[in-house]
């Protein structure tokens, strides 16, 4: 599934407030990963976004299959290769001036390693929800899929980037 595509510029969207409800009402703790709950839940109390969509970031490796695995990398021998499902939250964003803050807030996250954090947009979800935008935590090679096979060091390195990518998140909930 490609995930990426460049940021379209916000437009007016008459009923993100009906939206914004409904997408509300449907979500429950059940389908957010246990770490990022509290994100999740920050930023819907934000009237000018709301979540349609997250995940942690996943590791996957021999003896660990798991597709919800939450468990850190540690330092082991003999993994070579790790199946990394991206780390994302995809956003609804209001076309008002606490929406266009918030996207620069959001984007300057980026910042924390530009050559695997993207601000972007995905198109089949720009079709379903206007102004939907995504942060992901994925190496730009990459940056097209939602999973990527990884050397394990670079596994390492992916995950330390994604822990401080939640860090800073949660940073941004004082919006």
């Amino acid at each position: 599934m490609e995930t990426f595509t460049e940021p379209k510029k916000l437009v007016q969207n008459p009923h993100y407030q009906e939206q914004r409800q409904k997408s509300l009402t449907g979500l429950t703790d059940a389908v957010i990963d246990a770490p990022i709950t509290e994100h999740i839940k920050g930023f819907n109390k934000i009237p000018c976004c709301f979540t349609l969509q997250s995940c942690y970031g996943h590791f996957l490796y021999s003896g660990q299959n798991d597709p919800q695995n939450i468990d850190s990398l540690t330092v082991t021998h003999g993994i070579t290769k790790v199946e990394y499902r991206i780390a994302y939250i995809v956003f609804c964003i209001d076309n008002n001036d606490s929406g266009r803050r918030l996207i620069n807030s959001l984007k300057d996250i980026t910042e924390i390693d530009p050559e695997n954090i993207q601000f972007c947009c995905a198109e089949w979800f720009w079709k379903r929800q206007i102004n939907s935008y995504a942060l992901q935590v994925e190496p730009n090679r990459f940056k097209h899929e939602d999973k990527a096979i990884l050397g394990y060091t670079e596994a390492l390195k992916i995950e330390k980037i994604r822990n401080e990518f939640f860090v800073q998140l949660k940073e941004q909930l004082q919006f």
